[in-house]
């Protein structure tokens, strides 16, 4: 068993699909939930709706992958169940706490959020980078007692980055980079981990050893894993539950297995060309 983390040897309950009560699913309780949640922005006087009246579950012990085209509201989505936007209306709760009622102290030990924007890293090393995870556990000075620094050395070991420790952040590849960021947050010790397209930039063969990775943490941990992702072909294989949203504002829940019987994608992907919808298709896509 992991020292850090508690492990779920039991399946998740499946999420319910938008519009059910959030609350009366069966199985253990979701790691963060969306009620009748409204996300987009207020300018002045003026407001845009990106999305209208979501009610979502995020598993535990689950990789949820949120897939739509660009421009339908991806990380709109994600910036505000992670507290970096406020929603337009409706309620996102962690663990059974409302989003709006923790401090930012708190929010820091329930959810980790690791996003595409390149952080100044300046001199830092990889494991200085990957020990800032422990900043809501550290006193004013971020001093690291030796607990700290068992957390950390085992969060990169988790995200398989341990050798790149010494090596300067600033000098790290794109893939290494973005497994060291994945240990900053596992070093954080939140239930929950959102992430903002954690394979782009990157080859094939790492987008393919990021989603592996991300899938057996979230299945060895009991952690609430949540990626916004263009890999259309890898969350199909990879991800336990996908959250789907089309340009036009509608969404859809289910297993690979579900949105692939019913057409999501095609639907989802509607205005994207024949050629799109053949390789949908390919892919094991039925209806339209």
């Amino acid at each position: 068993m992991n020292r850090f983390w508690s492990r779920h040897n039991q399946r998740p309950e499946q999420a319910r699909l938008p519009g059910a009560a959030p609350d009366r699913a069966a199985g253990p309780p979701a790691a963060l939930r969306a009620h009748h949640l409204s996300t987009g922005y207020r300018q002045g006087k003026r407001t845009r709706v990106v999305h209208r009246d979501l009610n979502l579950r995020l598993r535990r012990g689950a990789l949820t992958a949120l897939l739509g085209p660009n421009g339908a509201g991806k990380s709109t989505l994600l910036r505000t169940l992670a507290g970096l936007q406020p929603p337009l209306a409706g309620e996102v709760w962690l663990d059974g706490r409302p989003l709006h009622a923790l401090s930012a102290h708190e929010l820091a030990r329930h959810l980790a959020v690791v996003l595409t924007d390149r952080v100044d890293v300046g001199y830092m090393s990889a494991y200085a980078l990957a020990a800032l995870g422990r900043y809501p556990y550290t006193s004013w000075d971020g001093r690291l007692s030796a607990a700290d620094e068992a957390i950390v050395q085992e969060a990169m070991r988790a995200a398989r980055c341990e050798s790149l420790a010494a090596r300067a952040a600033a000098e790290l590849s794109d893939g290494e980079r973005q497994r060291v960021m994945l240990a900053r947050a596992l070093a954080q010790q939140t239930p929950i981990i959102l992430l903002d397209e954690p394979t782009a930039f990157l080859d094939l063969p790492r987008r393919i050893e990021i989603m592996h990775l991300l899938r057996d943490l979230a299945h060895d941990t009991g952690k609430a894993f949540l990626i916004s992702t263009h890999d259309l072909e890898l969350a199909l294989r990879l991800a336990d539950e996908l959250w789907l949203m089309a340009a036009d504002g509608t969404f859809a829940v289910g297993t690979p297995e579900e949105v692939r019987r019913r057409g999501d994608l095609l639907r989802v992907f509607a205005d994207a060309g024949e050629e799109v919808h053949r390789y949908l298709r390919a892919l094991g896509c039925s209806g339209g």
